[in-house]
């Protein structure tokens, strides 16, 4: 994608997608210069997904596109053991992607089957991708705010279990990013789509010189996975057949 305007502090991006041989839902997204950049870098990766995950990740872009048909926002919750690495970078990334394709009636949340905290190591990762990240150092379990773009909201991210009272409780996606909770949790009640979209965890590299590393990796998988859900969705079921 090419910018149309760009100033000292924005530079604006159209996504248009194409479809059956037209351009339909084109939006603009202001999202940070350094964020774009590294969405960019990441669909050029594509095809580095093998086709068996493409299938997986097929599922959750269908349950979007459901939502979207039905005229209902769709509201996705990534659940992990402990909520501090993978859900969270889970949740950060399937949003960026959403409001990169134009999609912000997707709604994404995360939990675990245990509370600790949002992992400063993890959060350090998304911080090397462009998005600014604040929290009070204080507490215990800190209330990190991520933002991604220029306006809009912040999304606040902070460790806490599944059925937290701030996520979903009918009618939501339900997606277990690591193999530990999909076992764990062999019921999620009132979900509507269950799926297993898991990732191996950063933490076996914590204290190591792979660490920086390790956290980048995962970040990149995630996010180019999380976009390649987005822009499925976005291009609607036609260019699904």
């Amino acid at each position: 994608m090419s910018p149309i305007t760009s100033s000292p502090l924005v530079f604006m991006f159209v996504c248009g997608l194409a479809v059956a041989g037209g351009q339909v839902e084109v939006r603009a997204a202001e999202l940070f210069p350094e964020v774009e950049r590294y969405i960019e870098q990441r669909l050029a990766e594509t095809d580095q997904i093998p086709a068996a995950r493409r299938a997986e990740l097929e599922s959750l872009a269908g349950y979007v596109r459901q939502c979207r048909s039905a005229g209902r926002p769709a509201e996705l919750t990534f659940i992990c053991t402990h909520n501090s690495r993978r859900s969270h970078l889970s949740q950060v990334w399937a949003r960026v992607a959403a409001v990169h394709f134009g999609l912000d009636d997707v709604r994404t949340f995360s939990g675990g089957t245990e509370v600790t905290a949002f992992n400063p190591r993890a959060v350090a990762a998304l911080q090397r991708c462009g998005l600014l990240v604040d929290a009070d150092a204080a507490a215990a379990n800190p209330r990190y705010r991520v933002r991604f773009r220029h306006d809009g909201p912040p999304e606040v991210c902070f460790s806490k279990h599944f059925d937290d009272p701030t996520n979903p409780a009918v009618r939501f996606a339900a997606v277990m990013t690591c193999s530990q909770a999909d076992e764990a949790c062999p019921v999620i009640e009132n979900c509507a789509l269950r799926v297993a979209i898991t990732y191996e965890d950063p933490k076996a590299a914590d204290g190591t010189p792979r660490e920086r590393a390790a956290y980048d990796e995962r970040t990149r998988q995630i996010s180019r996975e999380m976009l390649y859900v987005m822009q499925r969705a976005a291009a609607g079921p036609a260019a699904n057949d």
